[in-house]
Formats: structure tokens, sequence, C-alpha cells
């Protein structure tokens, strides 16, 4: 039997305040969004660039850590798998949602002063968003 692999690496900045909440049994859950841009050259010179959101959802310790270290417009890097997850709303309609379930979590950017001395793992790193760069 082979093995598959589902693993994602992002680095974007928080869409808004993260949030937690409890499963019926206790367990966290934080939920936040991540939106990651890009840019490029067209073919004709002219800059381009778009965005992608991506729905983040973290458990257990790293759920709580997420919403109290985490804020709206902080950088961060997101490491996890992709889950697609389905539910009827109330209107009795079928939704589908594709979520980044997170295992891995890095502040990056600037430091907040609240976490400054909290944290000293946190490093400045700038994702490279020119894809020109690379030569494939």
């Amino acid at each position: 039997m082979s093995r598959g692999l589902n693993k994602v690496m992002i680095i974007g900045n928080l869409g808004k305040e993260p949030e937690l909440r409890y499963t019926p049994s206790g367990r966290p859950v934080t939920t936040f969004s991540v939106a990651v841009s890009r840019s490029w050259k067209s073919s004709n010179g002219e800059h381009r660039s778009e965005t992608e959101w991506f729905k983040i959802v973290a458990w257990g310790k790293l759920a709580e850590i997420c919403k109290e270290y985490l804020h709206k417009g902080q950088q961060v890097y997101i490491e996890g798998r992709l889950q697609t997850r389905q539910w009827e709303d109330k209107e009795g309609q079928q939704r589908t949602t594709v979520e980044l379930v997170a295992n891995e979590m890095t502040m990056l950017g600037e430091r907040r002063e609240k976490s400054q001395s909290e944290d000293n793992s946190a490093e400045d790193v700038s994702p490279v968003t020119d894809e020109d760069e690379f030569p494939f």
C-alpha cells in the first residue's frame, strides 16, 4: 500500500482576531483566517498581485497559544494539512469548506509589546513574493 502526503506551509497575515471555542468534551479549538499574497510580472511587464485566503483550525494546546498570542494583521507561518469538511446549514443546504488544520505555528515580523518578553523565538522572516526569481 502506498503512502500519501497532505502537507501545507503558508506565510501570511491574520485577517481577524482568532476565535477560541471548546467542544462539548472540553477540547479547545481556535479558528482564524490568513491572507497570503503573491506578486509577479505578466508577459507584458505589468506588475500583478493576488491574495488567497486560508481558513485555519488549531486544536488543543496550539489552539490556546494561537488565541493568546496572535492578532489581526500579524504575520505568521502555519504548517499543517488540508481538510475538506461538509455540513448542512440552517436552510438545509449542503455546504463544503476547505480548512488548513494547523500542527505548527510560528509568529513572524514585528513583535508586540505584550509578547516581546514572553516569546523570544519569533523571527523576522519575509516571504519570497516574486516568482520571477525561480528558474522553474
